[in-house]
């Protein structure tokens, strides 16, 4: 059986996507179908490629006894046609990547995290702390924690 393959995607690839990638790999593992995904991280932009991630949210993650690195990329119109499903943080991701779609096919691909997320509103944003206090990045790392248990839930549900 062929891993489901899913990439996150916020602006930067620094705070919410590398946070969720490596979240919902150690979820995955945790849960014991970590060999049924394929998962990875990029950005919309180009801006910080290369990069690892933001230390500040690797700081909440360690807090949290989880820890995680990484080097940030963009996102390609090619990644389309690897990913089956491209998972992005909020609402100008998700027009970015419509851009860059070139078929509904594609566009069926794309969803954002709070949809998962039981607390989450229709089309509510992670929010991106990056240029907030502490408290921010603990914000965001409690949602995208809880979104993608929600996510990893209805994957296996799928699968059964």
């Amino acid at each position: 059986m062929k891993p489901t393959r899913i990439c996150f995607v916020c602006l930067w690839n620094i705070v919410r996507s590398p946070l969720a990638e490596n979240l919902f790999v150690h979820t995955a593992n945790q849960e014991g179908v970590g060999h049924e995904f394929d998962v990875d991280s990029a950005g919309t932009s180009s801006w910080h490629v290369g990069e690892r991630p933001d230390p500040r949210m690797r700081r909440v993650a360690t807090s949290r006894g989880f820890s995680y690195d990484g080097r940030a990329r963009q996102f390609k119109r090619s990644d389309f046609e690897k990913f089956d499903l491209i998972i992005a943080m909020d609402l100008e991701n998700i027009c970015a990547l419509e851009r860059l779609a070139q078929s509904e096919e594609h566009k069926t691909k794309i969803h954002l995290l709070r949809e998962y997320d039981p607390y989450g509103e229709p089309n509510a944003s992670v929010p991106d702390p990056y240029y907030g206090g502490h408290f921010g990045f603990e914000e965001t790392y409690t949602i995208v924690e809880r979104s993608i248990k929600g996510l990893l839930k209805e994957l296996i549900k799928r699968k059964e």
